[in-house]
């Protein structure tokens, strides 16, 4: 407050050419990240080798003594393989929503095949990535020939059982 001449004025605080928040932000980090880390059973010393981060500091954020800048956060998230904005709530957009719908109706068999796609193919080209692709389309549209001869018969005999 200013005060000059029986006149009161509120001026705000200002760091630099960015006025302060005057209110607390609404998303306590330390919490999400504590939720995120025990979801994934994960323990402060898994986070702090995988980042670098020591267990004190990760322990002083997750009890809101600490608050980490953005690409400590991002660190963080990497380490427990979630996206920056997952820390954010309210950040969904329509396609998070829409991929969400659609990982729901996936079998766990579809999850980790589709896992595995990814973590190998981190390394390929978009060439590569496009051939794969290519590849996978062609062997879903090939349809198995029917059986014929001794595997139809050995087939049909085990089916009577």
């Amino acid at each position: 407050m200013l005060r000059r001449e029986g006149v009161t004025r509120n001026i705000p605080a200002v760091a630099g050419n960015h006025t302060v928040p005057k209110e607390k932000p609404k998303v306590n980090i330390g919490e999400v990240i504590r939720n995120y880390r025990s979801d994934r059973g994960l323990s402060q010393g898994d986070i702090e080798r995988r980042t670098g981060l020591l267990r004190c500091y990760l322990s002083r954020v997750e009890n809101g003594h600490t608050v980490p800048s953005l690409e400590t956060l991002a660190k963080i998230a990497e380490a427990m393989e979630v996206s920056l904005a997952d820390f954010f709530p309210g950040t969904d957009t329509a396609q998070d929503r829409e991929t969400r719908k659609i990982l729901g109706e996936l079998s766990d068999e579809e999850i980790r095949f589709l896992a595995d796609i990814k973590k190998y193919s981190a390394t390929l080209s978009e060439d590569d990535k496009k051939l794969v692709l290519a590849m996978i389309r062609k062997m879903a549209t090939i349809v198995p020939p029917p059986r014929s001869g001794k595997a139809a018969a050995v087939l049909a005999h085990r089916e009577e059982f």
